[in-house]
């Protein structure tokens, strides 16, 4: 048998060039599938890239028109409803300050009431006299002690001011509508075009009178320029009060609506109407009493150096102030004006909604909004969030209460002395603390927060007010130990 050749292929084993001519064959068809797969891979990539570049060019171009001109709108386009066409996002969550809701220390809650002739109104918010009856007495002798009510969304704010009954008991002047509708096209048509002339005609006018001139509460157009959307403001009473401000920051012949920055505005349209006011002279001209700043004492010094008196204290005859939600004074003084937070970014929270970054127009406490109101900044809960806010408002609660209590004390005081034969003379003393008290602790009753908006603030003022009222009390006893040598020396 022959020796076998180690080179000779063994029985049905391939020559060599077949082996040769197999393996490139398979290297090609495995080559061929994965260019295949490689380009299928890239060009779903590239569909997906299209796609993907394709959204984001009509997001960047929805960013960029972020409204579309549906109706043409003007400097006479009062309507709110009409601004809805082109602007239908801002103008749905306008519509929802319908809504009721009560917080903790705020909001309204929904009260069910009898229509009549003269309140067709079938639903009302709480009384805050019968929630806190001490009211009656801090405000005795003034319409308020007669009829007030929590505030309720802006949707209502010119039918409350309309039916409140306080329309029963004093003759208001047109002023109030002010702020309480919107006024920006009645100072167009009593002014002939001119807004400042506007303002006064309106203001000399008796209430039900001006009550013809509006139609709808706070629009669009009180806040917003009717071509650019810009921030405007519209009430010359802020104007006035804002340059005065300026002013004694050392900033001469402000103009708000040329000097003022956006973040500014943000909270300056705000504070159009959430501002402590008095009505001045005859005209009843809406006045803010910023003339020596933006604290209590600056507005209380003011008043006493102009002699303004809201209304005589019904049981003591003192010369009363009435404080009006002063939410814009007593931001200023809080931490949140400090960082440059505005108004808008707490109680006006951006939303998105594609693309597209909107304030939300429904106007409401933050508490409600935790989410888009606070935890942009503030990195913990909404559990802890709520409980901080509460813990801070029910101190202030707490405080107002023993201010609320020495006040009527003090009232109860001088009436007595009154009724006994104490002079006015030697009540001077006495009426005019009773005045700084009730004025100080009416500053933080009125304003919307329960003290939120400037904590330490706001304890200092209800502090002060019970150190006046404490005053006042010794006073008091100084006049009534007074009074028997006086009688004596008289005889």
């Amino acid at each position: 048998m022959p020796m076998s050749d180690e080179n000779t292929p063994k029985k049905d084993e391939p020559i060599a060039e077949e082996k040769a001519e197999s393996t490139p064959k398979r290297k090609w068809v495995f080559s061929t599938k994965v260019v295949v797969l490689v380009a299928f891979a890239s060009f779903a990539a590239a569909l997906l890239g299209l796609g993907l570049l394709t959204n984001i060019f009509e997001r960047k171009q929805e960013a960029r028109n972020p409204f579309f001109r549906v109706v043409e709108l003007t400097d006479d386009t009062h309507d709110p409803a009409v601004w809805g066409k082109n602007f239908p996002m801002q103008y749905d969550s306008y519509l929802r300050t319908v809504d009721q809701v009560r917080t903790r220390f705020g909001g309204s809650e929904s009260i069910q009431r009898t229509p009549s002739k003269a309140d067709p109104r079938s639903v009302v918010a709480q009384s805050r006299l019968e929630e806190d009856p001490r009211l009656k007495t801090m405000w005795d002798g003034y319409a308020f002690a007669v009829d007030f009510r929590e505030e309720r969304g802006h949707a209502y704010m010119l039918e409350d001011q309309t039916f409140t009954e306080r329309q029963l008991v004093t003759q208001q002047p047109g002023t109030c509508i002010n702020c309480h509708a919107s006024a920006y096209g009645a100072y167009k048509k009593l002014g002939d075009g001119d807004i400042v002339k506007g303002f006064h005609e309106l203001n000399k006018l008796p209430y039900q009178e001006a009550r013809k001139e509006v139609t709808h509460p706070v629009t669009c157009i009180d806040c917003h320029d009717s071509q650019t959307m810009a921030l405007r403001i519209t009430r010359p009473a802020f104007m006035e009060g804002i340059k005065l401000v300026k002013a004694l920051e050392g900033k001469a012949d402000y103009d708000v609506n040329r000097d003022a920055t956006r973040q500014e505005m943000r909270s300056y349209v705000c504070g159009q109407c959430h501002v402590e006011y008095y009505f001045k002279g005859p005209e009843k001209t809406l006045t803010y009493p910023w003339h020596k700043g933006l604290k209590v004492e600056n507005m209380l010094e003011y008043y006493d150096e102009v002699k303004h008196k809201d209304w005589v204290h019904a049981q003591t005859g003192a010369e009363a102030l009435k404080a009006q939600h002063p939410e814009f004074e007593m931001y200023n003084q809080g931490i949140h004006a400090r960082a440059g937070v505005s108004c808008a970014d707490c109680h006006m929270p951006y939303e998105r909604e594609g693309a597209m970054k909107v304030s939300s127009h429904h106007v409401r406490s933050p508490l409600l909004s935790i989410n888009t109101s606070c935890q942009t900044c503030h990195k913990a809960s909404e559990d802890e969030l709520k409980f901080r806010v509460e813990t801070i408002q029910q101190r202030t609660y707490d405080l107002r209460g023993l201010a609320m209590d020495a006040l009527v004390q003090l009232i109860n005081d001088i009436k007595a002395a009154r009724e006994s034969g104490v002079g006015d003379g030697m009540l001077a003393a006495a009426r005019d603390n009773q005045r700084k008290a009730q004025f100080y602790l009416d500053f933080v009753e009125a304003e919307n927060s329960m003290g939120f908006h400037a904590p330490a603030e706001a304890a200092r003022i209800l502090a002060e007010s019970i150190n006046f009222t404490r005053m006042g009390q010794t006073a008091l006893r100084d006049a009534k130990i007074a009074a028997p040598r006086t009688v004596a020396m008289l005889r």
